[in-house]
């Protein structure tokens, strides 16, 4: 009788630490799972937050800008944002550089704070397509689209074959020697030119142009024909 209650005991016992012991077990072998979920996170949101190529080529996001005074500030401060960042695009840059230039200008299309302005900007972008292979590409690209948006408003036209008064970066010179001042000999160097600054002379809107045509680094430029479509 005691040995059987003694085998009972036992047996019970041996039950209650299996139990506990595969417990253990499953537990453990649930944590690093947890973790690997846990670790995962920041990289499933930044997957979620990839931007679309319908992101780039949707309508304007913001209303009508009504004020005048505003929207020619605006106009001013963003065109010089722009000939910034193409006076200091990378003259041979990579694929996924030229790619983020293009999306750039295609975000910022959408997002400016003007909204009529925004969607006549995405006209032009339709009708002559960002050209992003070369700081010289770009460069140009910026200054014709600049002088489209010129002829819609009446304004003054920049020379586009000879930027060396261009919008000044406040870049000092690289270690290559980038950014120094071209030769004046041969085809494709760019000289300042002051008959261009006199002509930017006379209405406030045209001193405004002026004023970030100063000191700048004259660019090599290679002319991309523009044409609809590309």
């Amino acid at each position: 009788m005691i040995a059987g209650t003694s085998r009972r005991f036992i047996l019970v016992l041996v039950t209650i630490v299996g139990f506990l012991t595969l417990s253990l077990v499953f537990k453990f072998q649930n944590q690093p799972q947890q973790l690997t979920r846990t670790g995962n996170v920041g990289k499933l949101t930044a997957t979620d937050h990839v931007v679309e190529p319908s992101s780039l080529t949707g309508d304007a996001i913001m209303p009508f800008l009504g004020n005048e005074t505003v929207k020619a500030e605006l106009g001013r401060a963003s065109w010089k944002l722009f000939h910034t960042i193409f006076a200091r695009f990378p003259e041979k840059p990579t694929p996924d550089e030229s790619a983020a230039l293009e999306a750039y200008i295609r975000l910022f299309a959408r997002l400016y704070p003007c909204g009529e302005c925004a969607r006549h900007f995405r006209k032009l972008l339709e009708q002559f397509p960002p050209q992003t292979s070369s700081r010289n590409s770009a460069a140009a690209w910026g200054c014709s689209v600049h002088n489209e948006v010129n002829k819609r408003l009446k304004k003054e036209l920049f020379d586009c074959s000879n930027l060396g008064d261009f919008y000044d970066c406040g870049c000092g010179e690289d270690e290559e020697g980038e950014g120094k001042p071209a030769d004046k000999s041969g085809t494709g160097n760019l000289e300042k030119s002051t008959d261009h600054k006199s002509d930017l002379k006379g209405t406030p809107e045209k001193e405004a142009d002026l004023e970030y045509n100063k000191s700048a680094t004259p660019l090599h430029l290679e002319k991309e024909g523009l044409t609809p479509g590309g």
